[in-house]
């Protein structure tokens, strides 16, 4: 009888197929080797800088003036992934109607951390609560190098791509895009220099995309699958 249901339950996962754990991961459409971050920006501010100091400042005085529907707004942008612009793009956007699309943007989701992580990794910045023990995060600590900060690239990268898609909505994407990365610093897990230069970032990026052939054979239906589901004729 265990043999019998032991067989069974193989059979349904071969069915079902590679659990999520298991499935390949989106592949970039550039790395730093495409967008070399250590060669467009200037290094971070060092730790005893005055520009340390006032950005430290920033985040200390945030952190007793934030409310708590802001921290709650700062948590969930945590989360990287387009869908976090749904509250701007209406209830039609969402992944079970958009299965070309959300593949499309696990790629360029996936692109930010193959551009940004090595330059952080030579960088090294500390996050404010490494650098001060009075800095209490309101989001997930993170030991990582804190410039440029990958939420705001990300944020702006996607926000850029997606109002080019759906151009109607455009200041509403844009304005979500500043609000994600925004809310790296109300968090307190990120200082102002490292936000601004991961907008810079994530702009040359959504530039560089646009220029490559390989990226626009894929955004061509993403987009066309988006205006579709949202009810945008032409394109």
């Amino acid at each position: 009888m265990r043999r019998s249901i032991l067989a069974f339950g193989l059979l349904v996962l071969a069915a079902i197929g590679p659990l999520p754990s298991q499935a390949e991961e989106a592949k970039p459409f550039v790395t730093d080797k495409e967008v070399n971050l250590l060669q467009l920006l200037p290094p971070p501010p060092a730790n005893d800088s005055a520009q340390t100091k006032a950005e430290l400042g920033e985040v200390l005085t945030l952190q007793v003036t934030r409310t708590p529907e802001m921290e709650q707004a700062a948590i969930a942008d945590v989360t990287e992934d387009v869908w976090r612009f749904g509250n701007v793009m209406g209830p039609k956007f969402i992944p079970a109607g958009l299965p070309v699309f959300s593949a499309f943007f696990d790629r360029v989701v996936a692109t930010e951390g193959a551009v940004v992580d090595p330059a952080k990794d030579v960088w090294k910045r500390p996050r404010p609560h490494l650098l001060s023990d009075l800095v209490k995060p309101a989001v997930k600590l993170s030991n990582s190098g804190s410039y440029p900060s990958g939420h705001a690239t990300v944020g702006t990268l996607m926000g850029i791509i997606l109002s080019d898609m759906v151009p109607e909505k455009r200041a509403e994407i844009m304005g979500r895009a500043w609000q994600f990365a925004n809310n790296r610093l109300i968090g307190g897990i990120h200082y102002r220099s490292d936000i601004e230069m991961g907008r810079i970032v994530g702009t040359v990026i959504a530039f560089e995309l646009l220029q490559r052939p390989d990226f626009l054979a894929e955004y061509e239906p993403a987009k066309a699958e988006l205006r579709h589901a949202l009810g945008y004729s032409g394109s």
